[in-house]
């Protein structure tokens, strides 16, 4: 199976400051930006801004 780049994998970083990371995929052609989503970071145990790195 072929891995294009419509669909990259990418890890997002919580903004906590916690250095906790999700990896996720994202389509690229729906979502040209950096992803921004909130989400449940278990050092903090609270659920915060997760951002998308490069």
């Amino acid at each position: 199976m072929a891995r294009n780049d419509v669909r990259p994998v990418v890890k997002l970083r919580s903004t906590a400051g916690s250095g906790h990371t999700y990896v996720t995929r994202k389509n690229r052609r729906n979502d040209p930006d950096r992803l921004v989503l909130r989400k449940y970071d278990p050092v903090r145990r609270a659920h915060v801004l997760y951002r998308e790195e490069r």
